[in-house]
């Protein structure tokens, strides 16, 4: 062999091995968590762990179906180290795949065990949580509703608003309310709402709109509109429904590890980043997120899950409630 020959061959196995060692050097993540929100986080774990984070997000469209089903389609040769979504339920659909590695993080353990997986398949944190929006100019103080119900009270009637539920929170949020109440008084409460007149707005951000305009009395959101139609100086109430009774939906994000995964030591760095109490600080200051942990600062209006009463909910059962209704909600919506 001679030296040009040789010196190729070197040079041709270094860069090889840099190849690798720069991918090594790098983590993948798929979220569901809007942009805005999550990208300044995984920005700060690239300079301190030294990673390059490579991250998938959802767009507006996909309303966190997108990533999910690239993550799904991918099975065969997985892609992504770590998913982290946006919600509590769309983990299972991969769990149920055998698409996730159970993983426990050291910086779960301050999260209290209704909100993780007891193998390690998924971890909450920094939730949203289901409320009622209500504008005070149409409705007094001492009229003030307190349960999901009083959406269909018929002192209400054409004055109320929920989201459309084959899509996004809402979907979720009348799953949990079938999965407590039982079928027969889950849908004579959506015939109920249908009776009222209660509008059904596009999105949670149009339930918003609506309340904080006086075109609807009160609707239900999630924390992070009501906490956005405050910031504009609406004049809105924030109720936390059902506190002498089911309690309210609580909906954390998630972060699980892909199960066959291309950098699952760097997966579990950044799930272990995730975790931390700093991260659900940050996600409070920034998106209204409800902390899990009891000994987490909020700012002004952001509570914590301890300071109300949350409804009980096995997540997993939510899951299979929400591809169980499909049929039956497309036909209450009228298609």
């Amino acid at each position: 062999m001679n030296a040009r020959t040789l010196a190729t061959l070197l040079t041709l196995a270094l860069s090889l091995l840099a190849g690798c060692t720069s991918r090594s050097r790098e983590v993948v993540v798929y979220t569901s968590v809007d942009q805005v929100v999550s990208e300044p986080i995984l920005r700060d774990f690239e300079k301190q762990s030294g990673l390059t984070v490579r991250a998938v997000f959802d767009t507006e469209e996909t309303k966190s179906t997108g990533v999910l089903n690239r993550l799904v389609a991918e099975a065969a040769h997985p892609q992504a180290d770590v998913f982290w979504s946006g919600d509590p339920v769309r983990p299972f659909v991969l769990i149920k795949r055998g698409l996730v590695a159970p993983y426990e993080s050291p910086n779960a353990s301050g999260i209290p065990s209704s909100f993780r997986a007891s193998d390690g398949s998924w971890t909450g944190f920094a939730a949203r949580v289901r409320v009622l929006l209500v504008n005070k100019n149409r409705v007094p103080a001492s009229e003030l509703p307190y349960s999901i119900r009083d959406l269909a009270d018929p002192r209400w009637k054409g004055a109320t608003a929920i989201a459309n539920p084959l899509f996004g929170t809402t979907t979720m949020h009348v799953a949990a309310l079938f999965a407590t109440w039982g079928d027969e008084q889950g849908r004579a409460f959506l015939k109920s709402l249908k009776d009222n007149q209660a509008r059904i707005a596009s999105s949670n951000g149009e339930v918003k709109r609506l309340v904080a305009s006086g075109e609807v009395a009160f609707g239900v959101a999630d924390t992070d509109d009501a906490q956005e139609a405050l910031s504009e100086h609406a004049p809105i109430e924030v109720v936390f429904p059902d506190q002498d009774g089911i309690g309210t939906l609580v909906m954390p994000t998630t972060v699980s590890l892909m199960r066959g995964s291309p950098h699952p030591e760097g997966g579990k760095k950044l799930i272990d980043f995730l975790l931390r109490p700093e991260v659900e600080r940050r996600l409070a200051g920034t998106a209204a997120h409800v902390p899990l942990r009891s000994d987490v600062q909020t700012p002004p209006g952001v509570k914590r899950a301890g300071d109300f009463k949350a409804m009980q909910v096995d997540y997993s059962r939510v899951a299979d409630e929400m591809e169980r209704m499909q049929p039956w909600l497309k036909g209450w919506v009228g298609l």
